[in-house]
């Protein structure tokens, strides 16, 4: 699974826009908490908006069993939230060897975990792994106000009723290597456009991520290829 999910014309979609250090406005509004799935070994959505101090649902719909590994993470280092089985359905068989040819998808008992971080340490981010499956991934960032927008599949975005003032907006992606924050002032009963542009990264993004050639990237010429013996060797039944 690519971490970037981009439209035709460049829309750079799923992408957290938020104000910084925001101390009035409007409240939260009452909203069912942030739900992830695992699907298809895949943990959607790939980002989120999780609130602090409340809590997250995470459903299995695959016939495997997964196990959640959530942590608060920053630049100082991650700090684990939770570890706990994800179990699957009652309404799949349980022949040995179903899930590798089980297409249907059954939702099983969805876990409720509280996220009562109020962000140690200035931790801001929530990350979701699967034990089982390192590919596995979902990222949130952890909201105290509802000033915040996930761009929609055209890339916009939208946040209302912000009191008049200048504040900072920034955008946020795990696999961003930069930090793109502007300052923008909000006035009186008027709307202000904010347009992003980000420059898309280049090189290798994530440690899943394939190579043309791996070799290459520890400067291992063919001649020293030639000299790695396998550590595994076939064997020949007669």
């Amino acid at each position: 699974m690519q971490p970037f999910d981009v439209g035709e014309a460049g829309s750079f979609r799923q992408v957290v826009i938020h104000i910084e250090a925001i101390e009035r406005g409007k409240a939260f509004p009452e909203t069912d908490p942030t739900r992830i799935d695992a699907i298809d070994c895949r943990f959607l959505p790939f980002i989120s908006v999780v609130r602090d101090g409340h809590e997250v649902v995470v459903a299995n719909m695959d016939p495997a069993m997964h196990d959640i590994q959530a942590y608060e993470t920053s630049q100082l280092g991650p700090r684990i939230l939770f570890n706990v089985p994800l179990p699957v359905s009652a309404r799949y068989p349980r022949e040995s060897g179903i899930s590798a040819h089980f297409t249907k998808h059954y939702e099983g008992t969805p876990m409720i975990q509280p996220i009562h971080m109020h962000m140690t340490k200035g931790r801001r981010v929530f990350t979701m792994q699967c034990g089982f499956h390192a590919y596995m991934e979902s990222w949130a960032l952890v909201a105290d106000h509802p000033y915040y927008a996930v761009t929609d599949k055209d890339g916009r975005y939208q946040l209302t009723d912000i009191p008049p003032g200048t504040y900072r907006i920034t955008v946020w992606h795990p696999y961003l290597r930069e930090s793109y924050s502007y300052e923008v002032t909000i006035r009186t009963k008027a709307q202000t456009m904010l347009n992003v542009t980000i420059v898309a990264p280049t090189g290798r993004l994530y440690a899943n991520q394939m190579v043309e050639n791996p070799y290459i990237r520890y400067s291992i010429t063919e001649d020293v290829q030639g000299q790695i013996v396998p550590t595994l060797e076939k064997q020949r039944y007669q």
